[in-house]
């Protein structure tokens, strides 16, 4: 088994959410898996695909991803080492086939247990099944906490004896900058680190039909969707025509790439598709053809491309673009004018020890502070960054909230024991449902002019260091 350095954040507690891969209501849309996680429990990513071996023979491929500080270690001989297992089991959804495997692993690793950390351990498996789709659930246990999370994704496989048109799941690969020579690896999350090299498309298509020839068109779509920060607290609320308030559009896309191929000959083919990596935004690659009957057979997968170090924030200009919500917007604007990144870095401790004044105090609440954003980035990520939403916002000034209150397209959450007292108690509402063109939970906080003096009481205590004797 191999480690492999992927940009993403560790061991940080989840509240709100705790699901396994989104899904949209088209189920030919893949997104992979949204940053989930619970206190204490492994954190995992995966993802798989179906597939026809050069034999013909049915095959399920999984990836998981666990996320190395995640785990509980103990020392021996000076060696830091945890004991996982990982269960994968693949369900027919229409049929009785099952399997199951387990694997034992140590995972040895010098994390010492700050936040900051982002190596994964990855393992690779090939599971012999049958045509068919099937259900495939990931279960990681930490054999020393004996906590266990699960994560779940579909896969379907293409019957090679059954003469029909078929298109496999599309697996997202990628490639770090500076390995020309080694393989690229499956991308288990929506997001995709900016740092990597290239990104690869992968499926496979099956044409059975001796006397026609298939065509498979490709595209390459991006989506216009809201990059900015969340407004104050006591601005007005969005307009339902602007697009923080829609969120992403996903009826009008912007097309990057077009291809099509054809298939001559009958069979199974695996189809590979290379771009170098793309600008920050929301992006789908679809795959489509026609079967026998002239209906559309249609696969996608979804993806954001974020920042090098996502969710994890190491560099000076990610370090300084969340102080937007402790700062007046010029002097922000000008701060992040600042183009050399040690120039950057001197402003943003000249801003934190200028207003705290004591150093030690300082550290304390810049810590605090910088892992509420990274919080923020591994609870609300959606098409945007998770420090920029609304609800990551309100996390990031006042904590997690003490009660959450769910209703259809609302939420609410208390910070008082006091359920009606509006210092306290913040209401979020979704636009949007669900639905195919819309995958997103897009909560908007509803503003009010009377949180002028909620919000400017809030970051007085982050600027004196208040926060760290209060509740919230």
């Amino acid at each position: 088994m191999k480690y492999r350095q992927i940009l993403l954040l560790i061991l940080l507690p989840v509240f709100l959410y705790n699901t396994g891969c989104v899904r949209s209501a088209n189920p030919d849309v893949e997104r992979g898996s949204f940053f989930q996680f619970q206190d204490g429990f492994p954190e995992v990513r995966m993802s798989s695909i179906g597939l026809l071996s050069e034999t013909d023979e049915a095959q399920i491929s999984v990836t998981t991803d666990i996320v190395v500080g995640s785990l509980i270690y103990s020392t021996e001989n000076g060696v830091r080492k945890a004991n996982v297992s990982i269960e994968i089991r693949i369900l027919e959804i229409d049929g009785t086939f099952t399997k199951t495997v387990r694997r034992d692993f140590t995972v040895k690793s010098e994390f010492e247990g700050t936040f900051m950390g982002q190596d994964v351990f990855t393992h690779d498996e090939v599971l012999v099944a049958q045509p068919g789709s099937f259900e495939v659930v990931v279960s990681v246990i930490d054999r020393t906490s004996g906590k266990a999370s699960t994560r779940r994704a579909e896969a379907d496989i293409p019957d090679p004896e059954n003469p029909e048109i078929n298109l496999t799941t599309i697996r997202l690969l990628g490639k770090a900058e500076g390995e020309p020579d080694l393989p690229f690896s499956p991308i288990t999350t929506y997001t995709v680190s900016s740092g990597l090299d290239s990104l690869k498309f992968m499926f496979q298509v099956t044409n059975n039909d001796m006397d026609a020839p298939l065509e498979i068109n490709s595209r390459l779509l991006k989506f216009n969707a809201d990059s900015s920060p969340a407004r104050p607290m006591n601005f007005n609320n969005y307009s339902p025509s602007t697009l923080p308030y829609i969120g992403v559009d996903m009826r009008n896309p912007e097309e990057i790439d077009q291809v099509t191929r054809r298939l001559d000959q009958p069979g199974s083919v695996l189809i590979e598709f290379k771009y170098e990596l793309l600008d920050y935004g929301n992006y789908r690659f679809e795959a489509e053809t026609t079967d026998e009957d002239g209906n559309r057979v249609y696969k996608a997968r979804d993806f954001s491309i974020k920042s090098e170090n996502y969710p994890a924030i190491l560099s000076s200009r990610e370090l300084a673009e969340p102080l937007i919500y402790l700062m007046d917007r010029r002097d922000h604007e000008r701060m992040m004018a600042i183009q050399d990144p040690d120039s950057l870095k001197e402003a943003i401790d000249r801003f934190w020890l200028t207003n705290i004044g004591n150093m030690n105090q300082a550290k304390s609440v810049i810590n605090l502070y910088y892992e509420r954003v990274e919080q923020a980035n591994k609870q609300f990520t959606t098409f945007k960054e998770g420090w920029k939403t609304d609800m990551g916002m309100i996390y990031i000034l006042f904590g997690p909230p003490w009660y959450v209150d769910r209703y259809l397209n609302t939420m609410v959450w208390s910070y008082s024991y006091d359920r009606t007292d509006p210092r306290y108690n913040f209401t979020f509402e979704r636009p949007n449902m669900r639905n195919e063109f819309f995958p997103f939970d897009n909560y908007l906080l509803q503003r009010n002019q009377g949180y002028f003096n909620v919000q400017y009481r809030q970051m007085q205590l982050w600027l004196t260091g208040g926060i760290i004797n209060t509740r919230i």
